[in-house]
């Protein structure tokens, strides 16, 4: 044998053994979550064994353990004792109902994983602003009793009222007078109970932050954090509800301003803890310059919005995430073109049947991909009931605001029907 061919079998014999080493996951997951099969292409791509933890069955998938997500302490039991999890090397959530469950497990199952102590303010954002060493908007915590009229007048209006631990702008509601703030404080509470949580539960009032907005994309790590992407929001929501609906990446914030974003979650990231896994943050840039976080998740980008970004040779965010799970290397430099997202949203209640005019989308310059994930004939409501979107626009241009652009002309093409 030649010394070269020595030398290519001892390397590929490395690898070899340094994936088999490195090679199961267990993957938290809902069963209504978007994200499961973005990770599971991620895990084939990447020749990851993948094991599906969630709150049920997946139909055809018979590597699944079935877990209590509304029940943390039950759920991190049975992953624990689970001989699923016997030889795992990673545990990661997709959402924020599994980061908890995936850092207590993790801790008890001896893996690499941000602590619980940094991981629980993420999911509970009453503890989030008790912890949060960054600007932040001035807030109140109203019990059932309390009058939210009363919690406005000491905030000053406008102001924002939200639950504790729902995500996706559920229950997020703006008032401009004690009214109004009354009225969404009885309302909050009603999807709290739609929800299955505790109506009684504490909501907060936040002083309402004007400014532009944009969202963070990171992977924290042991003395910082790598930045994947900053988004604008060209369509910012300020109120009375506050829907997403177009991202478009890079953000065309000032150098300065974009550097003071990063900073502070950078900053918040570090004040909680948060020294692993994937990093999800809102910021307001307030008219003065100043940047104020509104939120930060121990998780990366909701619904499959992650599809808007790609990184190195074609690679995923989700492979991104599990690679840094399995301490495999990998690059974080995004591709160069810019690209966005526009979430196509709910108009109102009722059944859904269909969008209209996805083909005509599809035929645009710089459209990659139109994906529904809504079945047609499912009961839909509008935010701020609801947590999900109707589907999903992704489109790449040259830049932004070609991308810009784009979007909002797929926008404008697609027809919602809602019966």
């Amino acid at each position: 044998m030649r010394k070269g061919d020595q030398v290519g079998n001892r390397f590929v014999t490395e690898i070899l053994s340094h994936t088999k080493q490195m090679s199961r996951v267990l993957l938290i997951a809902p069963a209504e979550g978007y994200r499961t099969r973005e990770f599971v292409r991620a895990a084939v791509r990447l020749g990851v064994d993948l094991t599906i933890a969630g709150d049920a069955e997946l139909p055809g998938d018979p590597d699944v353990l079935t877990l209590p997500l509304s029940d943390p302490e039950t759920a991190v039991e049975q992953i624990v004792a689970s001989d699923e999890t016997k030889s795992v090397d990673a545990i990661v959530a997709v959402d924020d109902r599994g980061v908890e469950i995936a850092a207590r497990a993790s801790e008890c199952l001896g893996l690499v994983h941000a602590a619980t102590r940094a991981v629980a303010p993420t999911v509970d954002k009453a503890e989030l602003r008790r912890r949060l060493d960054v600007p932040q908007p001035d807030w109140r915590l109203l019990a059932p009793a309390d009058d939210a009229g009363e919690k406005g007048e000491e905030l000053g209006w406008p102001i924002v009222l939200k639950p504790r631990g729902l995500s996706a702008s559920r229950g997020v509601i703006r008032a401009d007078t004690p009214d109004e703030a009354r009225s969404a404080h009885a309302r909050i509470r009603r999807i709290l109970a739609d929800a299955c949580k505790d109506p009684d539960e504490g909501i907060l009032a936040e002083s309402f932050v004007p400014g532009v907005e944009v969202a963070v994309e990171g992977l924290a790590r042991r003395g910082g954090m790598d930045v994947l992407a900053v988004f604008d929001k060209p369509d910012q929501p300020d109120g009375p509800y506050f829907e997403e609906s177009i991202y478009v990446t890079p953000s065309r914030l000032p150098d300065t301003l974009r550097a003071a974003v990063v900073s502070t979650v950078e900053q918040a990231a570090g004040g909680l803890g948060l020294d692993s896994g994937a990093i999800h943050a809102e910021v307001r840039v307030t008219p003065e310059g100043r940047p104020v976080l509104i939120e930060i998740a121990a998780r990366s980008i909701g619904g499959v919005c992650s599809r808007s970004l790609r990184f190195g040779l074609s690679t995923s965010l989700e492979e991104l995430i599990l690679r840094q799970a399995l301490s495999l290397p990998g690059t974080s430099s995004r591709t160069r073109s810019a690209s966005g997202v526009l979430m196509i949203p709910i108009p109102r209640a009722g059944m859904f049947l269909e969008v209209a005019g996805r083909d005509d989308v599809l035929s645009m310059a710089g459209v990659e991909e139109v994906e529904i994930t809504v079945p047609p004939g499912s009961q839909v409501r509008p935010v701020p009931e609801s947590d999900r979107y109707l589907g999903f626009v992704f489109a790449r241009a040259k830049d932004p605001d070609a991308v810009e652009l784009v979007l909002r002309a797929a926008r404008d093409r697609l027809e919602v029907v809602v019966q």
